[in-house]
């Protein structure tokens, strides 16, 4: 969903740049290589994986599955998410917006080794797709995403839930 008209939005018209907590979910799309699927983002030109805030009536599951149909084209079932880790830690995950908007980010980390469709840039988020080793991602890449892939390959190596 485009950021005008989203409940942050609407929640923006009220409370204008003040810090605002904010729930959501990023995905790990692991193929069979190894591969994960990064997006490269419209407004900053970094490298990042799909990732979004949730929505009034959402869940973290809800907020994955939509997240990443709205940014790559590709479509989960919500049964094929794996939760393995958070993101939450305040000095890494609040971001400061162009506009001067503040938001501290929590959000759930999931793994999905299966989907239908094929990876495409919606134009609106993302401008372009890659799918890359998750030990040589592309560059630049955004400071939540390198703390998200630090956790990411703790977890496979571990097995461990990753919280942070």
């Amino acid at each position: 969903m485009p950021f005008e008209g989203s409940y942050l939005w609407r929640l923006r018209q009220k409370v204008g740049a003040d810090l605002v907590l904010v729930p959501g979910a990023m995905v790990f799309l692991l193929r069979d290589d190894g591969a994960v699927l990064f997006t490269r983002r419209v407004d900053n030109g970094l490298w990042c994986l799909p990732a979004g805030g949730a929505e009034e009536g959402g869940d973290f599951a809800r907020t994955a599955v939509a997240e990443v149909r709205e940014e790559t084209g590709i479509v989960l079932d919500p049964a094929d998410l794996i939760g393995w880790g958070t993101l939450s830690e305040a000095e890494l995950h609040t971001i400061t917006y162009p506009g001067g908007d503040v938001s501290h980010c929590f959000a759930m980390l999931f793994l999905a080794r299966r989907w239908s469709g094929e990876p495409r840039p919606d134009g609106v988020e993302t401008a372009a797709t890659l799918w890359a080793d998750p030990a040589s991602p592309p560059t630049p890449l955004d400071p939540p995403a390198a703390h998200a892939l630090a956790r990411f390959r703790a977890y496979l190596g571990s097995g461990e839930f990753q919280l942070s």
